[in-house]
This record gives C-alpha cells, structure tokens and sequence, in this order.
C-alpha cells in the first residue's frame, strides 16, 4: 500500500481538522497546494497519485514543483512560499509518523523560504475611489450591489474572504452602525460604518430582500461571490473608471488595493497605527508599518520639521585604516 495516501488522508482529518481546528480557508489552502503537487509529480513520474511513496516526494521533487509554479503557472513568490508552508506542514507531521523516512523528510524541511521583495503599496485616493465607484452602472441591480460591496470595502478595509463571507445579520445599521466579520485567524471584528456607508447598505439591504443568513453580496442565483467574481468586478470598474481618472491607469487595483486605501485614510486622518493594526485585523503592528513607508505626506511633514545643524561642513573621516576600509566597501 502507498505510504503516502494514508499519511495524506491523517494530516487532514487527524492534524488539521481535529487537532489545529484549522479554518475552512486554511483547509481549502492545503487542499489546493497537494492537489497541485500530486498533479505535478503524476505528470513527472507517471505514477499515479494513489500509488505514490513519501520517497517520492524527496527534495529535488519539491525543488522541482516550486520552480514549475514559478515560471510555468506564473505564481508569485508569496504563493510559492505558501505552497512549501503547506508541504512542510505535511512533511512535519510525517517525522512523527514515519522516522523511517527521516533522511526525506530532514532534506524537504531545509528546503527555504524565498525572499520577498517588498514594494510599496498601492492605493487609491479619493479622486480615484470616487471614480471607481462612479463607474458601478447603478441602473442595473448588478451596479448597485458592486458600488455598495466597493463602498463598503474601501471605508472598512474588509479582507476579500471577509467581504465575500458577510451575511446579511452581520451589517448592523441600527445605533452604533457596525460590520462584523470572523477574520483570518478567527479573530472576530466589528468595524464602524459612516453615515454615507450605512446609507449605501441601507438601500442594498431593502433592495437585496433576502434571510438574515443570506449572503449580502450574492451571485444572480443567490450563491456568495467567489474571490475571482469580486476581482473580476474590480476590474470592470477600473477599466470604465480610468477614462475619468487616467491616474487609474498606472494602477493594478484588487480588492487588496481597496483594503490598502482604507488603511490610508487613516493614516492621513492622524489615526495611530495600533488603532489601524485593531481596525484591520492584523495580528503584528509591523504589519500595519507598510502603510507608513507608502505615505510620502508624512515623510514630506517630517522634513519639514528638520531645521539645519550648526555642524560644521565636511565629510566623517575614520581615523583607522580598518575602518576605513570598512566603510569602503
């Protein structure tokens, strides 16, 4: 019998679901990242997924799998490393099981993390965010129900799992207008809704007349949005945005792009990053930090509070050769 499928079917039924509680979001994650690789290593070796050995799965093997979701599926390097995270989480758990396999299991678990390069966000000023939700055709019920989904991730900052996860009991319009949603993490948040956002749902929520436990943004046929739904939404509106606004044109906006713009309305309202770490959802302040290096307006404010040094002119000699030829190189 394979050593692999048991050890597969156990990770998830015994590690994630039963002893880590994953989230369904996590699960899916996981699923997502075998089924790819199983997929990769059947069209590699010819044997099928049922039949596969841990052996199989040695480190040039995964080696192997990265480097395909990076230059033939065109994946980025967050998506890589989340791939390896779900291997080594397999991997981790079969050193328990199977130490017969140790050596296999050592050479996969050393297998690093890529390095991330760390671009500045992006983001949309009011111009531009007007414009885009200017460009929702509010004489369809399709248009209405995406300008109020956008409004309401741009002032809420809502995650694109969270927006599409909301039912229609978690807007509360009533004194202390609020959004709640189970975040990643399973961290539970509340976010406050402005006057012109609680409006906005107010005439969807009449408008889309449905359970309290129905999706507040559904497809025709009452199903919730998928991801790709949302996104491709977001772009049909960029695109008719961008006649309005040509700075749209330079700009890849997702639905992160609107989380990023509701963190920096924020910032630029003098809210503290810890206030905007709690509104976002995040779970380290450093985290919340990226919108700081994007905000060239706090930057500019900072220069302009330098006043010049009596210092005299001139450039710091070291007076040792050693550190000179440190400061060299």
């Amino acid at each position: 019998m394979s050593s692999l499928a048991p050890l597969l079917q156990a990770f998830f039924t015994d590690r994630l679901m039963t002893q880590r509680r994953a989230s369904p979001h996590t699960i899916a994650a996981y699923r997502d990242a075998f089924r790819l690789l199983l997929d990769y290593v059947t069209v590699q070796t010819g044997t099928t997924p049922s039949a596969l050995q841990i052996s199989d799965l040695d480190a040039p093997c995964i080696s192997g799998f990265l480097t395909h979701l990076h230059h033939v599926r065109g994946n980025s390097v967050r998506t890589r490393n989340a791939r390896l995270a779900a291997i080594h989480s397999l991997f981790g758990y079969a050193a328990l099981r199977h130490p017969e396999h140790a050596a296999v299991i050592q050479r996969v678990l050393a297998i690093p993390t890529a390095r991330i390069e760390r671009n500045l966000v992006t983001y949309l000023d009011h111009a531009e965010a007007d414009a885009l939700l200017a460009a929702c055709d509010q004489t369809t019920r399709t248009g209405r129900r995406d300008h109020a989904m956008f409004a309401l991730a741009i002032q809420t900052g809502l995650r694109i799992s969270e927006l599409t996860g909301l039912t229609i009991a978690d807007v509360h319009l009533g004194n202390g207008p609020h959004v709640h949603c189970i975040g990643k993490g399973r961290k539970e948040r509340r976010t406050p809704l402005l006057p012109a956002t609680v409006r906005v749902l107010k005439a969807w929520i009449s408008e889309r007349a449905g359970d309290a436990n129905d999706p507040l943004f559904a497809t025709s046929t009452g199903r919730p949005l998928s991801r790709d739904a949302v996104e491709r939404r977001i772009l049909l509106a960029t695109t008719r945005a961008r006649a309005a606004r040509p700075s749209l044109r330079g700009k890849h906006v997702t639905a992160h792009t609107l989380r990023h713009t509701a963190a920096m309305r924020l910032l630029h309202a003098g809210v503290d990053t810890t206030v905007i770490a709690l509104w976002l959802g995040h779970e380290q302040i450093a985290t919340t930090n990226i919108y700081l290096h994007a905000d060239m307006t706090i930057k500019e404010n900072a220069i302009a509070k330098i006043t010049p040094q009596d210092a005299a002119a001139g450039r710091y000699q070291p007076p040792d050769p050693v550190l000179a030829f440190l400061a060299s190189l």
